[in-house]
């Protein structure tokens, strides 16, 4: 580990590199796998760590029992060794849903015919999910489902939401691939990426049945003022998208559960601060809001410790998790969730010392760029006032990408192959 003294900002890298090590699907898998079945074995399986899942379930059956199937990742998400075992790994497109997430949906949607009780599905589901299972409801098209899905990246829309109407808008997600697999015994095993760990709401719950409506999906797009076409927005009103329902006995006997969730990452980090003789406090693993805004609130917070010693005695290192949110009402710059986090943390701040932050997905992508998140010191308002940059003109725009790289603070890590949303560390010394 890092020596805290001689670098806050690689110690901090390390408490990340620490969570993210504890949400990969190989701990606790082998206890969560059930015996093999007399009939066939089939995985399937969606997400940022789908192709990760699916080579540890490789790796932990039998050699000698029957195992088949398909996942399908992100685009470039495909850890080495995952490519030529007993179970294919397929890449699409992520965040907007493309043609090959379409294929990969009717791909897996076929393996499952002729399923009988004699069989077992094991279904590998995490974040990414709800866009790489890409087939869209009949009567909506996959440019229909690119366009909603698109509004609802930009409008501020809680994951929840946004899932709601992604599985009134598929023919795969909100419990209909699970419903496909009966009468087969059904096993989901899931990393979870969104506040409360819903195993509905995780890659918008293909497996497992919805508890939202129709109704909840037209509310959400009037809400946010996201418009669909007419032929959609009937089929919604009529009640003829909707998804299967709690107490479908399609479902009976269905085992769910979690590898990995945001807050057993906060743990391990914390963890890891303790023994390094820092304090560590987890504020919560289920944050959301304008990212900005969550910004600015850590950075107050971390203000009140470094001046008064309230809520905590430094030396301290708070942690959260959860999923932001950016809303975009026009033309942006480059930067996802954590990189605007910590631009709204920093005009709070403005080079409050003893402070350093550590904002990035797990996934080791933010939003669409090649990071993973970025790093604030107490030199980075110096250093950007020294280069004539002005963060509050960098977050009119949604470029806070674009502020950081100019820093020399983006945190590049590459994909991590799991997913468990946003990880923030504030340290106070």
């Amino acid at each position: 580990m890092p020596h805290l003294l001689d670098s806050p900002a690689e110690w901090l890298r390390h408490l990340f590199d620490t969570a993210v090590a504890r949400a990969q699907p190989d701990h606790g898998l082998a206890a969560l796998l059930p015996p093999p079945p007399r009939g066939r074995t089939l995985v399937i399986g969606a997400g940022k760590a789908a192709a990760s899942m699916a080579l540890a379930v490789d790796r932990l059956w039998p050699s000698d029992a029957p195992l088949s199937g398909l996942v399908v990742t992100r685009y470039g998400h495909c850890p080495p060794g995952a490519r030529g075992g007993r179970v294919e790994v397929i890449e699409a497109g992520h965040p907007v849903p493309d043609d090959a997430g379409l294929q990969a949906a009717r791909r897996i949607v076929g393996a499952t015919g002729g399923l009988s009780a004699d069989d077992l599905v094991l279904c590998l589901m995490s974040g990414g999910g709800s866009a790489l299972l890409a087939w869209p409801a009949e009567g909506v098209t996959l440019q229909d489902k690119r366009a909603v899905n698109q509004a609802l990246l930009h409008s501020g829309a809680t994951i929840a939401e946004i899932n709601c109407v992604r599985k009134h808008l598929s023919a795969v997600k909100g419990g209909r691939l699970g419903a496909r697999c009966a009468p087969a015994r059904m096993v989901t095993l899931l990393i979870s990426d969104v506040p409360g760990d819903d195993p509905a709401v995780i890659a918008s719950g293909p497996t497992v049945p919805d508890p939202t409506s129709c109704a909840d999906a037209l509310d959400i797009l009037a809400r946010y003022r996201i418009e669909v076409p007419q032929a959609v927005h009937a089929a919604l009103h009529s009640g003829r998208l909707e998804t299967p329902k709690p107490g479908d006995p399609r479902f009976d006997g269905h085992q769910v559960h979690l590898l990995a969730t945001p807050q057993q990452a906060l743990e391990a980090a914390a963890a890891a601060a303790r023994q390094a003789g820092v304090a560590a406090y987890l504020l919560s693993d289920a944050i959301e809001g304008e990212s900005r805004v969550v910004g600015q609130v850590h950075a107050a917070l971390a203000r009140q410790v470094a001046r008064h010693g309230q809520p905590f005695a430094r030396p301290c290192v708070m942690l959260s998790g959860g999923e932001t949110t950016v809303t975009v009402a026009g033309p942006a710059g480059r930067g996802g969730r954590a990189t605007e986090f910590l631009l709204g943390a920093a005009l709070t701040l403005q080079g409050e010392p003893n402070v350093w932050m550590l904002a990035a997905d797990t996934d080791g992508i933010d939003g669409v760029e090649d990071n993973a998140g970025a790093l604030l010191t107490p030199q980075s308002w110096a250093q950007a006032a020294q280069q004539g940059l002005k963060a509050q003109d960098f977050l009119d725009r949604h470029d806070a990408y674009g502020y950081f790289e100019r820093l020399g603070g983006l945190l590049y890590t590459g994909p991590t192959y799991t997913n468990v949303n946003d990880f923030r560390a504030v340290l106070v010394l």
